[in-house]
């Protein structure tokens, strides 16, 4: 079993930046491929981001390519989502989730087995 909770969240100006967090706790946390997803009101969730076991291999959504950027540091247990320029299209609750197929950096939700419970990101002035 694989245990994830998101910190972070918040509201913030357009144009503005947080961090995400993503901490694992569990069986062989250090060799799951994590993603982050979001969702928005009324909308399906969109994968956003993913990092390989050792941050080697990344992906992204090419709605935030240029803006995002994901990174993991395994001694703390942490993944994290760095998102700057953001935009109100940004709003949404977003959500850490672990893959064990290693071979992939999927931004497809149905990949992913666990999840945490979300944190919610606003953009707006």
């Amino acid at each position: 079993q694989l245990q994830l909770v998101e910190s972070g969240g918040g509201l913030v100006q357009p144009g503005g930046s947080l961090r995400l967090s993503c901490a694992a706790s569990g069986f062989a946390k250090d060799y799951y491929i994590i993603g982050w997803f979001r969702q928005a009101p009324g909308k399906e969730r969109e994968g956003v981001s993913a990092i390989s076991s050792f941050g080697g291999r990344t992906s992204y959504a090419d709605s935030v390519k240029g803006r995002f950027t994901g990174s993991r540091d395994n001694a703390k247990n942490t993944v994290y989502l760095h998102m700057n320029s953001l935009k109100p299209e940004d709003t949404a609750v977003y959500y850490c989730a672990a893959d064990g197929d290693y071979a992939r950096v999927s931004l497809t939700a149905r990949d992913y087995d666990y999840w945490g419970q979300g944190t919610q990101v606003t953009v707006s002035s």
